[in-house]
């Protein structure tokens, strides 16, 4: 089985993008789930339901999201949909669901959103978080999501999850990283999935608002970039049986 990850989409030229390039994607790589993080995908940041709706019919099988999640307070109804999913460990009083469960037949396979506390809002402990969903999750097929700043809680998330999921995919700093890898011979890892939108930009912004902002210290509107763009996301190739990952490969479609 395969899982294709995308790494967050940002604004409307990351979501048409996707839309263009992710069908033949699928085809290509022989893909069973396709999974996209969504939490930038709305013009200026956050998710709505009309930028959910370009990323379903794009071909994605589950949105998963982040720190932005609720950044549109009127479009909170949209995390009722069983296959967008935010982070875990946010309050039980917040909309939504942390995981989802696709039913493929033959098999089942777990998306699980977790977000980072360190250089981020203090939200419930991922760690145990996910010690006590995967005591509910009944499938050894999971995928996690880890939406987090720092590398050393991506990459202690990686070992701490190793031998219990099938892979742990960073995400949030939307620079891809180098660091594809099987951890103890089970779990797929990469610190950092990348980012789909605008090649040439700062994160997928618009280039000198957001040098401005970072240079001059001043509150500047950083608006979507709108250079030619690019996908970032890894393959996951994993046996249903048991949710071994086999082979993870990062992938970058210019």
């Amino acid at each position: 089985m395969r899982l294709l990850f995308i790494g967050d989409v940002v604004g409307e030229h990351g979501c048409r993008f996707l839309q263009q390039k992710l069908p033949a994607l699928r085809r290509e790589h022989g893909i069973d789930i396709t999974v996209v993080n969504g939490e930038n995908s709305a013009s200026g940041n956050g998710i709505t339901q009309a930028s959910a709706e370009m990323l379903f019919h794009a071909g994605a099988d589950v949105i998963t999201t982040g720190n932005h999640a609720f950044q549109r307070r009127n479009e909170l109804s949209l995390f009722e949909h069983s296959c967008i999913v935010r982070p875990a460990n946010y309050s039980d009083a917040c909309p939504g669901r942390g995981y989802t469960v696709l039913d493929l037949g033959a098999s089942q396979a777990a998306i699980l959103n977790l977000q980072g506390v360190l250089f981020m809002e203090p939200l419930d402990n991922p760690f145990d978080t996910a010690d006590r969903l995967l005591q509910e999750i009944d499938t050894p097929v999971v995928f996690v999501d880890f939406h987090a700043e720092a590398t050393s809680e991506k990459q202690a998330m990686g070992y701490y999850l190793a031998g219990r999921v099938t892979a742990v995919i960073g995400t949030h700093t939307h620079v891809q990283t180098a660091d594809a890898r099987i951890l103890d011979g089970h779990t797929g890892y990469i610190t950092d999935a990348g980012m789909t939108g605008a090649e040439e930009s700062i994160l997928g912004l618009e280039k000198q608002a957001a040098l401005d902002r970072l240079h001059l210290h001043v509150p500047v509107r950083a608006p979507e970039a709108e250079t030619p763009c690019f996908l970032n996301g890894v393959v996951i190739e994993y046996d249903k049986k048991c949710g071994k990952c086999t082979k993870i490969t990062p992938l970058i479609m210019r």
